[in-house]
């Protein structure tokens, strides 16, 4: 019997490009996103996902799941397990979110050093097929593009699936799976409105994807907050205590990733150095990716591992962390939005200018208008010269009263205001950028502030 997929391999499209386009842009009209809609789009709760989950007959019980939660390092920490797990020879699905350029960039397949996303024919044919569903349930686009994944995964016989949370844990739409781990990354003050105020209240929404019986690595530890993922650890497992043991023994299920010594630490200098995915981010996820693949209860090949980890970005086709996108002039883009993704970047930026490592700076900034940009504005370079501008949807902050923020701040802190251009349109404000650059020596071109910034500019120069 033919898979949904290779069903449709054979049969010649019943749809054109443009009625795929329109289906597409249908489906962010009717199911927006919360990248783009922000809140409106948030919708609390897993009860709709889990009768969805039963209608479609649970498809992400097929295959083993880590499942991938935090603030910052998400994608990079799931695409360093996906690349090492699929070059040990797994059939590994790997699901995150936002998508840069293609929808389809949300759902892909990696085995070895192949690489295949989600077929049009097969989103066609879900949304055909669940397109009441949809209705009756009031779905989220998140909630329909996380079943949509796990239907495709199971049709595709994948070993084991790498997935990402969108939003929080304890009711983002993924948190209807079991794993066979869970990572969580880092916790930082972001999407306050929802997640909450405070380190603990944002940590405990995360721990949500704790499970009983599953193994936790947590890849950066603070004493204002582990202790949340200690009770969280031991109050899941006391129903499963007659099993386990001791306290002691259900506490070993919680590793952080900063209080061990990987097995393979000893080499991560060399790895971060030959590594695919810069940024100075990534020394906090490699060390959370070997702390979690020491605990990980799925054979695989650790021959193999430092070389899996340094091709990430080549082998699942990752962008967007500290990318380099053009070399005359330097054009990096990143979509770290925060102040916790943010810090090290800018410090980066400003170090490579002091070092002499770059001539001038230009940076290519705009952030969504439910961001905090009192915690950011400290952390902008008054070295840099500034093209602010705007992502599309409503949820973005327009460019002009950026600007106007940004010149409030300075002028309220007492710090220099660096040299500014406004522009709306991203792509517009990226020509002006590299004008500005062209009259400096060895200019560095930074694009950030926004996921949909750095997809403008990507797609603009594709």
């Amino acid at each position: 019997m033919l898979t949904t997929s290779v069903f449709w391999r054979f049969m010649k499209a019943r749809y054109t490009e443009e009625q795929y386009q329109g289906m597409l842009q249908d489906l962010f009209r009717r199911f927006p996103s919360f990248q783009q809609a922000g809140t409106a789009a948030y919708k609390p709760g897993i009860e709709n996902m889990l009768v969805f989950d039963q209608l479609t007959g649970h498809p992400h019980r097929r295959f083993k799941i880590i499942h991938v939660a935090g603030t910052n390092g998400k994608g990079s920490v799931s695409s360093m397990l996906t690349s090492v797990l699929s070059a040990s020879g797994l059939r590994t699905g790997l699901f995150t979110s936002p998508h840069i350029l293609d929808f389809r960039e949300r759902a892909r397949i990696v085995q070895g050093d192949a690489l295949e996303y989600i077929s049009k024919d097969f989103i066609w044919d879900f949304c055909e097929r669940w397109r009441d569903t949809f209705d009756h349930l009031d779905l989220s686009l998140f909630e329909i593009s996380t079943m949509m994944a796990f239907e495709w995964f199971a049709s595709e016989g994948v070993e084991v699936a790498v997935i990402e949370t969108g939003l929080g844990g304890r009711f983002d739409s993924t948190n209807i799976v079991t794993p066979v781990l869970s990572v969580i990354t880092n916790i930082a003050l972001d999407h306050c409105n929802i997640l909450g105020d405070t380190l603990p209240e944002i940590a405990f929404e995360k721990a949500g994807i704790i499970k009983p019986c599953v193994p936790v690595v947590v890849g950066e530890s603070d004493p204002e907050i582990n202790p949340v993922f200690e009770r969280k650890v031991l109050y899941t497992n006391l129903p499963e205590s007659k099993f386990m043991g001791s306290r002691t023994e259900i506490m070993s299920l919680l590793t952080f990733a900063d209080k061990v010594a990987p097995t393979m630490w000893n080499q991560h200098e060399e790895i971060l150095a030959g590594m695919d995915l810069q940024g100075a981010c990534q020394r906090h996820n490699l060390r959370t990716v070997l702390a979690a693949l020491d605990v990980l209860d799925i054979p695989f090949d650790r021959s193999c591992v430092a070389g899996a980890i340094e091709r990430t970005a080549a082998r699942t086709d990752f962008h967007g962390r500290w990318e380099r996108i053009m070399t005359e002039p330097t054009v990096i883009c990143d979509i770290g939005h925060n102040e916790h993704g943010l810090r090290l970047n800018m410090k980066k930026l400003s170090d490579m200018l002091a070092g002499g490592e770059c001539g001038g700076l230009v940076i290519v900034y705009g952030v969504m208008s439910d961001k905090d940009f009192g915690s950011i504005a400290h952390l902008l370079p008054a070295e840099a010269h500034y093209v602010f501008t705007s992502a599309p949807g409503p949820r973005a902050l327009p460019a002009e009263e950026l600007a106007r923020k940004y010149v409030a701040y300075c002028s309220e802190s007492g710090v220099p205001c660096a040299s500014y251009q406004v522009e709306q349109n991203p792509v517009q404000a990226m020509k002006m950028a590299l004008g500005a650059a062209s009259g400096m020596n060895a200019p560095l071109v930074y694009v950030g502030g926004s996921t949909y910034i750095v997809a403008e500019i990507i797609r603009s120069l594709a």
